[in-house]
């Protein structure tokens, strides 16, 4: 585990995957498709109040008001501390990521202010963060 500063707020862009985890996986396409891969996209995900999982796949704005363009819902990356792992050739080990971020958060559960965040970096690393 690492600890990660986030300088800035992150204004995040995306879809919500309503069918998960099923829907992951077209949803990060689709995004790719209109945005390309030059862009660096995220997971969020957190539980909500009924015990079911909220994910979302999302890229930063450009620009403010970009989601509006594309009808996308917002979220954001606060800025601050945030315990951190990367897993390489993480498409390999889709099923470890859960016991990654029970690991970075130990003694509770992702809430909508405190998600997992899913970085992925490149296509092969990806960065798990849990706001400290």
């Amino acid at each position: 585990m690492q600890l990660y500063i986030q300088n800035v707020n992150i204004t995040l862009m995306g879809v919500h995957v309503k069918d998960f985890p099923v829907g992951i996986k077209e949803a990060f396409d689709h995004l790719q498709s209109t945005f390309g891969n030059y862009r660096t996209y995220y997971g969020i995900s957190w539980i909500d109040e009924d015990d079911h999982v909220q994910y979302y796949a999302m890229t930063p704005e450009m620009f403010n008001g970009e989601a509006l363009e594309y009808h996308y819902k917002t979220l954001a990356i606060e800025k601050g501390e945030y315990f951190t792992e990367t897993i390489y050739d993480f498409l390999s080990k889709t099923g470890t990521i859960r016991e990654v971020f029970h690991y970075l958060m130990p003694d509770r559960k992702p809430l909508k202010n405190y998600p997992c965040i899913e970085w992925y970096k490149s296509n092969r690393e990806m960065i798990c963060m849990v706001k400290v």
